[in-house]
């Protein structure tokens, strides 16, 4: 089984270089709006068994654009356990600020997650945001399925695939974090063990410039 995995696309907070986790939303900017189709058109051979998304506004947006372009359009399933990671007071503050206050566990955040504190900011533990997406995904292990598609959240699913493949906490953020708006595949076939097929793919928008003209 293959289990595909997009982030959303770029919202306002972004931009702005705010944190969102769960508790912070904002809408999608109309390029990346324009993006998502093209994902979506990129994908729209792809006849996905199931589309999960987390309930956040910016991940439903983004799994309705993709869906609204696929030749075999589902019901997309909204689920709790695939919302970003929840930061706690970092959530709505900008990462600038932040990083001058705390340099350290900001580096440790983007780089090293072993090193980061999450009770500094009331935040869940790497553990925790990974655990509830993770059992979400061993729990459709008996699905008939081919291929699943899951929309969801930046910090959160590089934490999480990087920890279905293997990676201990230190070396999750080795390969840095998932763009707005990318595709990562991972393969299955028992649940237990995952190989990784395409990670943070943003090939599809090569030639945005062309389709712009």
């Amino acid at each position: 089984m293959k289990l595909y995995f997009i982030r959303h696309g770029k919202t306002e907070w972004n931009l702005e270089g705010r944190f969102q986790g769960a508790g912070g939303d904002s809408p999608l900017l109309p390029t990346a709006i324009e993006e998502l189709h093209i994902l979506g058109n990129h994908l729209a051979k792809t006849r996905f068994d199931k589309i999960f998304s987390s309930d956040l506004s910016r991940a439903v947006k983004t799994a309705e654009i993709i869906n609204s372009e696929n030749q075999f359009p589902q019901e997309i399933i909204l689920k709790e356990e695939l919302r970003e990671w929840k930061l706690g007071k970092l959530e709505g503050a900008k990462w600038a600020t932040v990083a001058a206050v705390y340099p350290h566990q900001m580096h440790a955040f983007r780089h090293n997650l072993a090193q980061f504190d999450h009770s500094l900011f009331d935040a869940e533990s790497v553990y925790q945001t990974t655990h509830r997406v993770i059992h979400f995904i061993k729990s459709l292990k008996y699905l008939e399925a081919e291929n699943l598609l899951f929309v969801g959240h930046g910090a959160n699913l590089t934490a999480s695939i990087r920890t279905l493949l293997g990676y201990d906490v230190g070396n999750i953020r080795k390969n840095g974090g998932l763009s707005n708006g990318s595709v990562t595949i991972l393969e299955t076939t028992d649940f237990e063990k995952f190989s990784l097929l395409d990670w943070n793919n943003t090939d599809h928008l090569e030639n945005l410039d062309t389709v712009n003209l």
